[in-house]
Formats: C-alpha cells, sequence, structure tokens
C-alpha cells in the first residue's frame, strides 16, 4: 500500500490528475537528446552555425542566458511542486501560484531551459530544434487542454479565457493573487 509520501512521488495513477499525451514524457525525452547533442556539438566542437556569437558579445549572451535560466527554473519548479507535490481529494483547476500566470508553467520553463542556452552559444542549429519542441510542447498543451475542457466544461473555458497560454500579463507579474 502507497502512502501519502509516496503518492507524491509519481504522477501515474493519480485520480487527481486528469491526464497527458500519452507520447509527451517520450517525445520531451527525445528532443531533449536531439537538442543536447545538437547544442554541444555545435556549441563546442563544429562551430557550424554559431556565427551569431560574433555579433553578440559574451557580456551580452551568458547574463542573458543565465536570468532565462534562472527564470525557467521557477516557473518548472513552481508548477511541478504545485501539482505533484499536494495530493487533491478530487481533480481540480489549479489557479494558484504559477497557474495564475500561465496555464502551462512547467512547459514554458522548458522552453525557457532550451532557449537560456541559445543565449549562451547561439546555435543556430539548435534554435531549430527549439522550434520543433516549442511545436511539440504547444501540440501537447493543447491536447490536455482538450482533456481539462471536457472534464470541467466552462469552468475550464473561463480559466482559458483568464490566464494565458504562454506569455504572462506583465501586470500579473506583480500583483499578489
Amino acid at each position: 500500500m502507497k502512502t501519502d509520501e509516496s503518492k507524491k512521488k509519481t504522477h501515474r495513477n493519480r485520480n487527481d490528475l486528469i491526464g497527458e499525451h500519452k507520447t509527451g514524457d517520450a517525445g520531451q525525452a527525445v528532443f531533449a537528446i536531439i537538442f543536447a547533442v545538437v547544442w554541444i556539438a555545435d556549441s563546442f566542437f563544429l562551430n557550424f552555425s554559431t556565427w551569431l556569437n560574433d555579433l553578440v558579445p559574451n557580456i551580452i549572451r551568458a547574463p542573458a542566458g543565465i536570468l532565462v535560466l534562472i527564470v525557467a527554473g521557477l516557473f518548472a519548479r513552481s508548477g511541478m511542486n504545485t501539482v505533484f507535490n499536494e495530493v487533491r481529494e478530487k481533480p481540480e483547476i489549479i489557479r494558484k501560484g504559477v497557474f495564475g500566470i500561465v496555464r502551462h508553467p512547467v512547459y514554458l520553463g522548458e522552453i525557457l531551459l532550451y532557449l537560456g542556452m541559445l543565449f549562451i552559444s547561439m546555435s543556430v542549429a539548435s534554435a531549430g530544434i527549439w522550434i520543433l519542441i516549442v511545436l511539440f510542447l504547444h501540440y501537447i498543451a493543447r491536447y490536455e487542454e482538450k482533456l481539462l475542457t471536457g472534464h470541467f466544461g466552462e469552468e475550464y473555458r473561463k480559466y482559458m479565457e483568464a490566464v494565458p497560454m504562454w506569455i504572462p500579463k506583465i501586470s500579473k507579474l506583480f500583483t499578489k493573487p
């Protein structure tokens, strides 16, 4: 028998979660590997598409990349903690915390993670992979929103109207919920 603590560690078989795309996790893993291989190969060994590094100096790229990586970590960690560290009685629309700022903070954190790495190396080849990752994450996010709309109906549609999918409203970032 699983304890409440062990239930928090996995998202499989949780009655309080609606669901996700069946290939979402595998697709994210495949894209992460592809991105890492292309980014490392291009940025550190082959340098076949890093010509933008000559246009944008390290003094700009490094701080920008690090800032984006920090924001990525905040979105992803906050979103993961809100969803997976709290077992609810039944499914509910999560509006608190980062879910009051964007509807898909974990996916946004993933997008920003790769973007931060791109700022650091300016690899055009990696940017192409990043675009594919963004399209894939958008696809699985839309799929999950269909599941949520099917389950919660009008309540979720109102949430979608109030909270942006990807780009936070600036005013929401500086106001308390």
